[in-house]
């Protein structure tokens, strides 16, 4: 039950009564608490506390990439950071004997003097005694991972009521629970205060201390959340809360204890109750019944909800300009359609951060541990309403740089001595001004065509690059695009030739063009093959195309040159003619073996012929199994799921591939795979030379023309027409204090600075993470300018640059009020989504739930008003992050389950490396639209749901996409005029398989509607989506069910609550 009250100083105060029954998964007992993961030079190491030997536990290489040549702070995947003494104003005194004396030395099992948790002293200072860094363990640490499950307990907790708000500054105290934490932090060598020792108040605060409590920003303190239930070392948590100041107050039990904690039983404390069934991949077991009074389910509106979040942002930012000349400025949501008015700094469809304000320390931001990071999409597509970025053409002497740091001219250079010499704001280096340049300055230092020229008053723009920045000095040509269709036996009867052929015939009409132009200058060629490859002449002099075989695929060579890639307007009737052959050509073809590399390595040496860059568009269905290069073996082995072998399963196999991304790299030869599989056939390996050249994944199950043809047909057209660069390197430079250190996308990197793509295209994001070599200043802030150098579609060879500048701060509270949650769960997502190629996946999941911990303890240990132990207090910026977490651990790769198709979990895995910000925040949290209640008469599409099962009605019509699939779910007492206003047919029970994949175009309101918010989904996503619509407890319901992602996995994994309770548990620890 739930009362909300809104006070008079405009704060909103809740009050809950509640009991809460927890249960989780006994799978993964312990598993977080007895991990930690320290840095070293190899990766990131899994260390059991304290170098214990632990089975199932062992050190693995490599990690998350090559570590930072100097790592200076933990950050995801490093290890869970001890916390040195706070900044003054931040502190709190830890639980200590009178006159902030440390806590008596109680016995240990552990030598104190033992450099414990795989600690560096080297990097870390040791903390003050006076205040020990949260996050000491208990003295009930997991032995073994393996240990059996303790008998199940039953528990009964009740709830008091609780003021749930904003609290005003007051003074600093903490009530922290009994120290039950397993989860070890670094270096500490403090012992742990004994079970009975009384906690004690919290020094007097300091007028500074006042001051910082005030800063604190917005807070979501939720419901008392899991004070039943059991901690991960197994002790029961304080029931009631405190009725005054100080340790919670319980009737203690057991010889010598004072009234504060009750009896601990056994080596874990508090007992277990057994697995819970269809919990696999959850978290640890909690009472399996409770005794006592029945009890009463959390109200899960009490818990924060993404829609509400993105329904708020709406009606604040929606509609608004967006003007980017403030620096540091957080931008609205990915979800508010807003419009940018660029004023100097990026619009953050090409850049956006995980915080808006960096920490001015590696200290600060190693203590908070939230990852600085920037997504950038170089190639974002811009609404009309939106100015396109300008060109600036310099002429021969080409864009003007910082003789120092190579930085470009942007509105961030200070220009001095009268205009003749500007200082780099990215080094500090002074240069002349050429004379070509210069320009007088006006009374306030800017230079009077400061609106005349973009890149100073731009935060976004192109220079025209000159023939120094081309290869061998020499202008490019156009690009080119070969089309490769596999016409082995499953293609041919299937019809996907036929289809492929025909939908070419119109689609070559629409290859991109430069604005402006009356044709594109992109070039063509055709290619079939099943174990030889066809290669056709269709030059436009000829009557007929004419086909030359290349059958040694070991020795790949192109045997024509001209006639190959031709313009397609000038070859129109030739091209035509093959189109209409080739699926004829092939008609009674037994081959079912096929070739690969030596398709992409035709296409590379076509590149080389023509001097050009290019994309090849690949159509295939099946394993290369024909003897040839990249030949591939089936490695599809279920025994691997949840061993530490399984990465092997996501990783490419070597050699071939490896070298053949290289090649088109260096070529600027981008492939885009689609996929037709009726089996497994590796794709981690067959899609490795797409993932690092800038192209896209597309895969079809099962493919079938009459039920898959229209959805795979959208996907082709959207991608033939995409807006694209050529032939890609990309440089993040930032000002002094830090630097960029990791890079995640469909990218290659020869070198650890430069970002190489064959093609990126206006939906490709690549990520990036930076770290601290020196201190940042609050006053002068961070900078940072992305550079992409690339080719046009027309063959011009462009540098295209985006500039952003953000805040710098050593206040906490500010570092978390500007973070945004979509763009961390971007980070969090690729980061883990490698890691995963070098570490089992428990430890990945272990790390992703440790850091949230981490940051959100962080926070309510600094920043956060005191209020009772058992809220949990989340920042206003991060307060729907839990389910996002939740969500991406539950997604296909991270889930460990043998139920879903090893290909599946590579495709997804490799499709989200490259996504931007917008395509990731819809994957992990869908949209749940009502259909049943729409506004035919309006045009608006109705406000979504939240993503959880009991948002459903038996009565009622839902839609849910997350950008990969779109479902329309009918309720078994769906109304009979609905279901005839959609499908034609008078009840739900005569609904036929053929109506499952298509909505009929009825002449009516309710059927115009639903089928134009499917198509402006359809639209607007940078995927095609194949409809599927599923009846109430049909068969097909499961796999709608899988995106609810509020609701617990089917597959394995937490709901929301429960993971939420978890997540609050793993911070009370934390800070205890």
């Amino acid at each position: 039950m739930a009362v909300c009250r809104r006070h008079g100083s405009g704060e909103t105060r809740c009050s809950f009564e509640f009991d809460v029954a927890l249960r989780f998964s006994q799978r993964r007992r312990g598993s977080l608490s007895a991990l930690l993961f320290r840095m070293s030079q190899q990766g990131y190491v899994a260390a059991p506390p304290f170098s214990q030997a632990q089975p199932g536990i062992g050190g693995y290489q490599g990690g998350f990439g090559a570590p930072p040549a100097q790592p200076l702070y933990g950050h995801y995947g490093g290890p869970p950071q001890g916390f040195n003494a706070p900044p003054a104003g931040m502190m709190k005194s830890p639980p200590t004997s009178p006159a902030g004396m440390p806590p008596s030395p109680v016995s240990s099992q552990y030598n104190p003097s033992v450099q414990q948790n795989g600690a560096h002293p080297q990097r870390y200072a040791s903390p003050s005694a006076a205040s020990p860094p949260y996050g000491q363990p208990s003295q009930s640490v997991y032995n073994s991972m393996a240990s059996p499950a303790p008998p199940t307990q039953q528990l009964a907790n009740q709830m008091s009521a609780m003021n749930l708000g904003s609290y005003a500054p007051g003074a600093m105290q903490s009530h922290p629970p009994p120290p039950t934490s397993s989860v070890a932090q670094q270096h500490f060598q403090t012992p742990a205060p004994a079970m009975g020792q009384p906690q004690m108040h919290a020094a007097p605060q300091t007028p500074h201390m006042a001051s910082q409590n005030q800063m604190s920003p917005p807070q979501s303190p939720l419901t008392n959340m899991p004070a039943s239930g059991q901690s991960m070392g197994g002790q029961p948590f304080p029931g009631p809360p405190p009725s005054g100041q100080g340790a919670f107050q319980q009737h203690g039990t057991g010889p010598g204890a004072p009234s504060g904690y009750p009896q601990q039983s056994g080596q874990f404390g508090g007992l277990m109750s057994g697995p819970q069934p269809g919990m696999s991949g959850g978290f640890p077991g909690a009472p399996g019944g409770l005794a006592g009074p029945p009890q009463k389910k959390l109200d899960p509106d009490s818990i924060p909800s993404t829609t509400q979040v993105i329904e708020d942002d709406k009606a604040r930012l929606g509609g608004q300009v967006f003007s980017t000349n403030i620096r540091g400025q957080v931008p609205p949501l990915v979800t508010t359609d807003f419009t940018v008015q660029d004023q100097g700094n990026a619009s953050p469809r090409f850049i956006r951060c995980t915080t808006y304000s960096l920490p001015c320390t590696a200290e600060l931001a190693k203590q908070c541990q939230v990852p600085l990071a920037s997504i950038i999409k170089p190639f974002a597509k811009l609404p009309e309403n939106e100015t396109p970025l300008y060109v600036v053409n310099h002429g021969e002497t080409g864009p003007i740089r910082c003789n120092r740091c190579k930085a470009y001219m942007c509105p961030y250079m200070q220009f001095i001595d009268g205009g003749r010499r500007y200082q780099c704001s990215f080094c500090n280096c002074v240069n002349e001004v050429p004379v070509f340049y210069f320009q007088h300055l006006d009374h306030m230092g800017r230079r009077v065509d400061f609106y005349e020229r973009p890149e100073l008053s731009q935060g976004s723009y192109e220079f025209v690059a000159t023939l120094d920045y081309c290869k061998n000095n020499k202008p490019p040509n156009p690009p080119a695009y070969i089309f490769m269709i596999d016409v082995s036996y499953t293609n041919i009867k299937s019809g996907l030739v036929k289809l492929v052929c025909d939908e070419l015939k119109t689609l070559l009409e629409k290859l991109p063009r430069e604005d402006g132009a009356e044709a594109s200058a992109i070039k063509v060629g055709f290619v079939t093959y099943n174990k030889v490859l066809h290669f056709y002449n269709v030059k436009s002099a000829l009557a007929q195309p004419q086909m030359m075989v290349v059958s040694d695929t070991a020795e790949m060579f192109v045997p024509l040159l001209d006639g190959f890639l031709v313009n397609y307007q000038d070859s129109r009737a030739v091209i035509y003619n093959l189109l209409d052959q080739i699926p004829d050509m092939f008609a009674d073809t037994n081959e079912s073996e096929t070739v690969f590399a030596p398709v992409i390595q035709a296409g590379v040496e076509a590149f080389k012929a023509a001097e050009c860059s290019g994309k090849l568009f690949i159509f295939h269905s099946s394993m290369p199994t024909a003897e040839a290069p990249g030949k591939l073996k089936n490695r599809d082995d279920k025994k691997l799921v949840n061993t530490d072998k399984e990465k092997t399963l996501f990783q490419p196999q070597k050699g071939v591939y490896e070298q053949l991304s290289k090649d088109c790299v260096a070529q600027g030869c981008c492939v885009d795979l689609f996929l037709f599989p009726s089996q497994y056939l590796d794709l981690a390996s067959m899609a490795d030379v797409p993932s690092h050249t800038g192209g896209s994944i597309f895969k079809y199950n099962n493919f079938q023309v009459a039920t898959d043809g229209e959805h795979f047909l959208r996907d082709l057209r959207k991608d033939l027409q995409k807006s694209l660069g050529f032939d890609a390197v990309m440089r993040v430079r930032t000002s002094t204090g830090f630097r960029a250190t990791d890079f995640f996308g469909a990218i290659y990197m020869n070198n650890t600075t430069d970002v190489e793509m064959a093609a990126v295209d206006c939906d490709k994001a690549v990520t990036v993470e930076f770290k601290h070599d020196d201190t940042l200043s609050e006053e002068s802030g961070a900078f940072m300018q992305c550079a992409l150098l690339y080719t046009t579609i027309s063959g011009q060879r462009r540098l295209r640059i985006h500039n952003l500048s953000l805040n710098c701060t050593s206040q906490l509270s500010e570092l978390y009020k500007c973070c945004e949650t979509d763009s961390l769960i971007n980070f969090f997502a690729k980061s883990a989504y490698r890691a995963i190629l070098n570490q089992p996946v428990k430890n990945v999941r272990d790390i992703l739930v440790n850091q949230t911990a981490h940051m959100l303890a962080c926070y309510r240990k600094n920043c956060a008003s005191p209020s009772a132990a058992s809220q949990l207090i989340l920042p206003d910026s991060m307060k729907v992050f839990p389910v996002y977490m939740n969500s991406l651990m539950k997604t296909a790769p991270l889930v460990g389950s043998t139920e879903l198709s090893t290909d599946d979990k590579a495709h997804q895995r490799l499709s989200v490396m490259a996504m931007g910000v917008e395509d990731s925040q819809l994957q992990l949290y869908p949209r749940l639209i009502p259909l049943h209640n729409v506004d035919v008469s309006s045009e608006a599409v109705p406000d979504p749901v939240r993503c959880s099962e009991e948002r459903l009605s038996d009565s009622g019509l839902f839609l849910l996409e997350n950008g990969h699939s779109i479902f329309l779910w009918l309720g078994q007492a769906s109304p009979p005029d609905l279901i005839q206003s959609l499908f034609n047919v008078p009840s739900l029970a005569h609904l036929q398989q053929e109506h499952m994949f298509t909505l009929p175009e009825l002449d009516n309101p309710l059927s115009k509607k639903v089928r134009a918010i499917i198509s402006e989904l359809l639209e607007k996503r940078p995927n095609s989506m194949k409809l599927q619509i599923v009846r109430q407890r049909d068969k097909l319901e499961m796999l709608f069910r899988q995106f609810l992602v509020e609701d617990k996995g089917l597959h394995g994994g937490s709901s929301y609550m429960d993971f939420l309770c978890y997540v609050h548990r793993e911070i009370r620890q934390l800070l205890t």
